[in-house]
């Protein structure tokens, strides 16, 4: 669901320093936000929560990215750090990372925001643990102590943490009003919105759920991104991908933001009114595994831990990702042969040369063996869910190929269905699919953020996923790597754990995609934010 590549120019905190002591100015330009004028944008992402405690999906974040204040951001064009709402953020000690706030914050009710609202919002998240929700990235923090209204310390699990300061600019870093937003509950979408509870390059002027939200430039914005450059942007939601296309040929909306099918997007280019942009690639694409109710799960009634795990051998084994990338997606994606993708320090391929031919291609032979060394009876009966609103128009044919993919091996037979994002987010977490596709934009740019979100669980900690996969030892070594500061051991270790999620197979990876966005050519600024920080700023945008 959620972002990221880029290797040295992000390296999240690369020794914890990280440009972050005092040197920060407020924002990256000058004057009071707004710069005139208006945009619309259209999107098929849609928002689950504005709650940052109970989403954790591309379609929230960028709602998050535009309103909420953070402690760090990231610098338009880059993947590079720096204090937002803070005046400086460094470990004091290898158990300590404390931020400095900038005085006279306020959100746009006019409530002072200080080091109790930053204590509250990651109070908060660890409280809720929606299942929907980021409070999962936390699994590294201890507890927050606010000596006075300006200061905050994290005293972090680990040792010179170096995800910390990415995870501060993730999903679960939106530094909420704890005058607006309850403790121990999920706060509804209307009463943030007014409450205005916002501090963000814009606030929110007017929202209709998943069909139209208002943005107005917030003149009190004080954070590290540079004010908005329209006063007005439009956030148009769509239900159909074909719609948004017309919409940008005929110039109804300025900007279509994710996701055009990658034939639209191939005739867009040939359009003489319109720019298709594209910027690096960290999404990934996967099928999750219920490890509980998937054929041979632990809580079935044929239950049988060996039967289950060759399943997913077998389809590893019998999966065509060159065929999915090239056929459905156009080579804008490509195949993905690891839980962390191609780009990023420590990033392996161990699916490559364990399943299928050894290359990259499938091989039924062997995906025969592993069913029948395990007494598995084929054809076994897979039921497969896909989604067909959040990750674009190509979702079903993509899922439509594997099903093909699969059925014609003659080992499975798979029963293909389909729900729509804002149902699918909640059934997903409630066993309700036994095997289903998901998506991921990383939050920072680091393999940390491929791995612990979606493997690390703990009962203090569930992971993201729920899908029922805990083993001690990924606890363990994911707990490890984090604090490795030698870039070589590092790799080496991450390595180790791309090896053991390839031999365990909680999750299948399919695909690694790009960043592509539609615009006419009198909008400026596209290309700033399609970057490796993966998150979309309509502040940078105007015509």
């Amino acid at each position: 669901m959620k972002r990221r590549t880029g290797a040295k120019a992000v390296a999240i905190a690369a020794a914890g320093a990280l440009l972050l002591s005092a040197c920060s100015t407020s924002k990256t330009d000058s004057g009071d936000g707004g710069g005139g004028g208006s945009l619309t944008v259209g999107t098929t992402d849609k928002v689950v929560a504005l709650d940052p405690a109970a989403a954790y999906d591309n379609g929230s974040s960028l709602v998050e990215q535009q309103v909420y204040p953070y402690i760090l951001a990231y610098k338009p064009g880059t993947a590079e750090l720096n204090p937002s709402i803070a005046e400086s953020a460094d470990f004091s000690s290898p158990t300590k990372y404390e931020v400095k706030l900038k005085k006279g914050l306020k959100y746009a009710n006019g409530n002072d925001l200080t080091s109790s609202d930053v204590k509250f919002s990651f109070d908060r998240q660890l409280k809720i643990q929606d299942p929907n929700g980021p409070s999962s990235l936390l699994g590294g923090l201890k507890s927050v102590e606010t000596p006075d209204d300006q200061t905050v310390i994290f005293n972090l699990k680990r040792e010179n943490d170096q995800t910390w300061p990415g995870v501060l600019a993730s999903a679960v870093g939106p530094i909420v009003d704890e005058d607006v937003f309850s403790l121990d509950s999920v706060t509804k979408d209307q009463d943030i919105v007014d409450g205005k509870a916002f501090a963000g390059p814009y606030t929110i002027d007017g929202f209709k759920f998943n069909e139209l939200i208002t943005y107005k430039a917030n003149k009190d914005y004080q954070g590290f991104v540079e004010p908005a450059k329209t006063d007005t942007v439009q956030m148009k939601y769509y239900s159909d991908a074909n719609n948004m296309k017309l919409d940008v040929q005929e110039g109804t909306i300025d900007v279509a933001w994710r996701s055009l099918s990658a034939t639209d997007i191939e005739d867009l280019e040939g359009n003489k009114d319109l720019k298709v942009h594209k910027g690096p690639g960290g999404e990934i694409r996967y099928i999750v595994y219920n490890l509980d109710t998937m054929p041979f799960g632990a809580k079935t009634d044929d239950a049988d831990e060996k039967k289950s795990l060759a399943v997913r051998q077998a389809m590893a084994d019998s999966v065509d990702r060159q065929a999915i990338a090239s056929q459905v997606y156009k080579d804008t994606f490509t195949p993905l042969y690891s839980h962390v993708p191609d780009g990023l320090p420590g990033a392996d391929e161990p699916l490559k040369s364990e399943y299928g031919d050894g290359q990259g291609a499938p091989d039924v032979d062997k995906a025969k063996k592993a069913l029948k060394d395990a007494g598995v009876k084929t054809p076994v009966e897979l039921n497969l869910q896909y989604n067909p609103d959040h990750y674009g128009p190509s979702s079903g044919d993509e899922y439509a190929l594997v099903k093909d993919q699969l059925d014609k091996t003659g080992l499975f037979k798979v029963n293909l269905q389909s729900t729509e994002w804002v149902q699918y987010s909640k059934d997903r977490t409630a066993d309700v699919y036994p095997m289903y596709q998901l998506g991921w934009f990383p939050d920072y740019s680091d393999a940390d953020n491929y791995l612990v979100p979606f493997f690390y669980d703990t009962d203090e900690t569930p992971s993201f996923l729920a899908n029922h996969y805990r083993d001690k030892t990924m606890n363990k070594e994911l707990n490890a790597q984090s604090s490795i500061a030698d870039e070589g051991k590092r790799a080496d270790a991450l390595k180790k754990i791309q090896g053991q999620l390839a031999d365990e197979l909680p999750t299948l990876p399919l695909l690694q995609g790009n960043q592509i966005a539609v615009s006419g050519k009198d909008v400026k600024g596209v290309d700033d934010t399609l970057d490796p920080a993966f998150q979309f700023r309509l502040a940078v945008l105007s015509k």
